[in-house]
């Protein structure tokens, strides 16, 4: 099945807006960043806004979290307070999908953030994330997992309890109610 990845005129002005107001509200992720910089950079490139409109869609909440000086890119994550809840009850990725005998899930981590466009945080990304708030105190999230660890049929998730953000394994084939992955993209 062929994904359109353009949104129409009334879509983009829907999540532009949102991410504004998003923007706007939580200025402590980014408050030496204009939004007038990152809707300019927008424009450039539409199928980011598109993915953007999927993190949205699936409650991610995205928001700009950084900003690259030397490449002028800006980050987006998902910032919602639990891992969103449209990308939840996945196992890790296809191989693992696959080797699943029965009560195999709709999809996986991997092969879902491809669709949208996105890639799952890595555990850097996740703890930098944390510092900014407290996320995922009552699901979990999956996070890019080394090869090593993939290769033994294992992967990675975190979460935060106890005021600490801890990294768990798990067998990649894996999949729970509450847990999900962050996405992020690169604009």
């Amino acid at each position: 099945m062929v994904i359109s990845k353009g949104l129409s005129n009334e879509q983009q002005s829907e999540i532009l807006n949102t991410l504004k107001v998003r923007f706007e509200k939580n200025k402590n992720r980014h408050s030496e960043i204009s939004w007038v910089d990152v809707e300019q950079k927008l424009a450039s490139e539409p199928e980011k806004l598109w993915s953007l409109n999927e993190m949205e869609n699936t409650g991610g909440e995205p928001d700009v979290t950084d900003f690259d000086k030397i490449t002028g890119e800006y980050l987006f994550i998902d910032c919602s307070a639990e891992s969103p809840k449209g990308r939840r009850s996945l196992c890790y990725d296809r191989d693992a999908l696959n080797a699943r005998k029965e009560f195999k899930p709709a999809n996986s981590a991997l092969d879902l953030a491809k669709e949208m466009g996105v890639e799952i945080l890595n555990e850097y990304e996740y703890r930098e994330l944390q510092k900014q708030g407290n996320f995922d105190t009552k699901t979990s999230s999956w996070i890019q997992t080394p090869d090593e660890i993939r290769k033994l049929s294992g992967a990675l998730f975190c979460d935060r309890r106890y005021n600490q953000v801890f990294v768990y394994h798990n067998g990649a084939e894996s999949y729970y109610g509450v847990r999900g992955f962050r996405g992020k993209l690169i604009v």
